[in-house]
Formats: C-alpha cells, structure tokens, sequence
C-alpha cells in the first residue's frame, strides 16, 4: 500500500457528500472524476501509456473499458464501470486467466475473481493549500531514477517503479549532492493532478521537506490551471493531519484492492 495510491470508485459515498437520516430523495449525483480518477488518466492525459486487450470480434482495443499502465510504470489497473460485467470481461483479457490487477473504490470482485488484498485509504483534495516555489528544489528525471528508487525503498511511500517519473513533474532536495526528499504528479485526470511520492530520508525529517516539496509541485500543477489532490493509506494518520494542517481535506475513502482473475494461476502470472 502506498502513501499515495490510485483511488475511488463511482458509487463510493465522499466525505464532503456523506448525508444522514435526513438526507435529500432524489436521483443520485453523477459521479465526479476523481471518483475513478485512475480510468479518467488512462482515458487522458495518460491514453498514450494505456494497455488495453482485444476485444472478441471487430471491436478495437480502444474500445475496452479496462485498462492499465504498463508494469515498469504504475502497478495500477482501472474500470470505466466497476459495476459493469463487460469492464471485467475486458479486465480478464487484458491480464490473462489468473493475472493479477490492482484496482481502486472496487468494495467486491464479481463471482469468480479473487481479492488478493484490500487496503483502506484515503482522498484528500486541495482546498487552502498555499502553493509556492521551492527555490533549492530540482528537477528529476530517467538519470536520477536509481537514486529514486534508493529513497522509495528506504521511506515505502508507495509503489515507484523505474519509469513512474514519465507520469510529471518530478521535484527533489539535495544535501551534499544526496537526494533526501522528493514528491511528483502521477493521476492526472481532467482539471486535477495528484501529488505523489512524497518521502524524506530518515535523517532529514523534522524540518518540513515534504511540505515544501509539496508546495512546489501544488504551483505547477495550479500553473496549468489543475487542481491538486493526494492519496494517502488510512492507517497513515501522520501524513494525514500533515496534508490537512496545510490546507487539503478529506474527500473520499476508497480501498485499494488486488485482485485475480479467474482461470489457471499457472497460466499468467500476470
């Protein structure tokens, strides 16, 4: 589970539209982008990243209403409709008889499917978040990749896999020439950007990288008139008070799910 991970679903309740006994009757709200904010990247500004099966007969791939990032990039999959059976028909050709998918806001996989694992988390969105440059921070990219992955695997903020940082902006501190703290964009469906990867070398914690760095990457996504918003696991109460004492707040409590496809294991392990 990552601190920041891919998120919600359409039929999942927001913090910010949660109702009581009294609530409004009516038909329900359309469901918002950043309820399924992992398909609307793939469908978007990501579509060029996207793996998608052949469909049976003379439906394109594109067609599909599954898909995922390739596996060097993101371990994350996403539905068009987590309640539609075609969009997991779709999900079972592309990874195969027994693959794997990590998904986001999927309460229960239809008959047949597998919960491999399932992690509460959390949606938080920008709300009075004051974003501002951070002068000592750079810029990363492919050549700092391996000293990324040497940071991620110290601070496990989340999968970062070796071509994650083609999804953004990337943005790091140095000391002495060493990278100790960085955060980035990953999700980007329309009009938001979610801030990922946000981690701070053990020894320099206590003096508000994170914050910075997150402030940072706030102005360039608010630079291209997007709005800013993160994930972070449930249990992760730290990082939680963190982003709401600097200005973002809970929207959303998806659960992030592992999930095997019927068929034989042995077959794809995917």
């Amino acid at each position: 589970m990552s601190t920041n991970t891919a998120a919600g679903t359409s039929t999942s309740t927001s913090a910010s539209t949660t109702a009581g006994a009294g609530a409004r009757l009516g038909p329900a709200p359309s469901p918002h982008v950043l309820d399924n904010p992992a398909w609307a990247s793939l469908s978007g500004a990501h579509a060029a990243l996207a793996e998608r099966a052949a469909r049976t007969g003379t439906a394109p791939a594109a067609s599909s209403r599954a898909a995922r990032y390739p596996s060097d990039v993101s371990p994350f999959a996403a539905l068009a409709d987590p309640a539609d059976p075609d969009a997991w028909a779709d999900l079972r050709r592309l990874v195969g008889d027994g693959g794997t998918a990590a998904l986001a806001g999927v309460p229960a996989p239809p008959d047949g499917w597998q919960t491999v694992a399932s992690i509460p988390g959390v949606q938080l969105v920008d709300t009075s978040l004051r974003a501002e440059p951070a002068p000592e921070a750079v810029r990363l990219g492919p050549a700092d990749v391996p000293e990324i992955l040497g940071l991620i695997e110290l601070t496990r903020p989340g999968p970062f896999l070796p071509r994650t940082v083609e999804l953004g902006t990337y943005l790091g501190i140095r000391h002495r020439g060493r990278l100790i703290a960085m955060a980035g964009e990953r999700l980007r469906p329309p009009g938001w950007t979610e801030i990922s990867a946000v981690c701070t070398h053990p020894d320099h914690q206590g003096r508000g990288l994170a914050t910075r760095l997150v402030r940072a990457v706030a102005a360039g996504i608010r630079e291209r008139g997007d709005v800013p918003f993160l994930h972070a696991a449930a249990s992760n109460t730290t990082a939680i008070r963190l982003y709401e004492s600097i200005g973002f707040t809970l929207r959303f409590r998806p659960s992030f799910t592992a999930v095997r496809a019927p068929g034989n294991t042995a077959a794809n392990c995917s």
